[in-house]
């Protein structure tokens, strides 16, 4: 912290405690010229004011935060730099020990204080490591195939995937607008595990432009809607659909293939299933041909770690291949 904040902000501290001892001093004297316990000459809706002193009971108890607050200051860090008598900090480690200074040791919260890098996560995570460590190492010794069917496995990939997963996947796992379904068996880049791993690991970007960036009137996009609907299967006017079939062979078959059936390779939907990312309504797909989809799924390799990126995967693909 600078010199001007440290000294702001010890200077903030001060004058508010001083302010409360010095409010509470006058709040405790009678300045009214009338003796205690007598009428202060007011009253209002049958109530009388009376000129009675702060109980003592309350009194004592905010000297006693005050004297508290003091002494805690002093002991303790709080105003600017100031390290407290004690020099307690909340964490000693710091990513400098690293580089040859002992974490426990005056000269890492020396640098701590230095670079304000105080690091007291990545203690609980190597605390966390040291005692886990093995057990999600041996984990990623293990096939994933074979891994499926370790069910402690499967135990710690649920739990998380419920910490870094669910906020976009559901804690079902059956997504939302926008978030793939897991449970079914309709997979944008494939289903195979070293797929559903490679996801995971390295994330996924897709995008449909607006209109496919094709030469396609906003006209066109009910035909083209209507068409979809046949394609999977579901009530459409075919007449629509018909027309809908020519905007689609101006260039959509290019992604989502000839028979409607996507292509993984460039994450295509397949438009012959039942399986809707952002709707299945005739508006939503009308939305989603006009305006264009960007779906973005992050990396989690350097969030998690290979090993537990491991088990995740073999969780993932557990829940559509019971």
């Amino acid at each position: 912290m600078s010199s001007f904040w440290s000294i702001w902000i010890t200077v903030l501290t001060i004058l508010v405690i001083v302010g409360c001892f010095v409010l509470l001093r006058i709040c405790s004297k009678n300045t009214t010229d009338v003796e205690e316990g007598e009428s202060m000459g007011h009253t209002f809706d049958g109530i009388e004011e009376l000129n009675n002193p702060l109980p003592k009971w309350w009194s004592y108890m905010f000297y006693i935060t005050i004297v508290f607050g003091v002494v805690y200051l002093i002991l303790y860090p709080g105003l600017g730099n100031f390290k407290g008598v004690f020099e307690w900090t909340s964490a000693n480690q710091v990513i400098g020990y690293e580089k040859g200074i002992k974490e426990d040791s005056k000269a890492a919260v020396e640098l701590a204080n230095k670079e304000g890098r105080w690091v007291q996560y990545d203690q609980e995570v190597k605390a966390a490591d040291d005692q886990y460590g093995h057990i999600f190492k041996a984990y990623a010794e293990t096939p994933l195939a074979e891994l499926v069917k370790n069910e402690d496995a499967m135990k710690v990939g649920g739990r998380l995937f419920l910490q870094n997963c669910a906020q976009c996947h559901g804690s079902d796992a059956r997504g939302s607008v926008g978030f793939p379904d897991l449970t079914d068996n309709a997979w944008l880049y494939g289903g195979e595990l070293e797929t559903i791993k490679t996801s995971i690991m390295n994330g996924r970007r897709g995008m449909m432009p607006p209109k496919g960036g094709l030469p396609i009137e906003d006209s066109e996009a009910k035909g083209l809607a209507e068409y979809v609907f046949k394609l999977s299967g579901r009530e459409h006017d075919a007449a629509l659909a018909a027309q809908g079939q020519g905007s689609y062979m101006k260039g959509c078959f290019a992604c989502h293939g000839m028979d409607g059936t996507g292509n993984k390779l460039l994450g295509a939907p397949n438009l012959t299933d039942n399986a809707w990312l952002y709707g299945a309504s005739r508006g939503s797909i009308e939305q989603t041909i006009l305006q264009g989809r960007t779906g973005v799924m992050p990396a989690w390799k350097e969030v998690l770690g290979e090993e537990k990126v491991h088990v995740i995967s073999a969780y993932v693909y557990s829940l559509s291949n019971k």
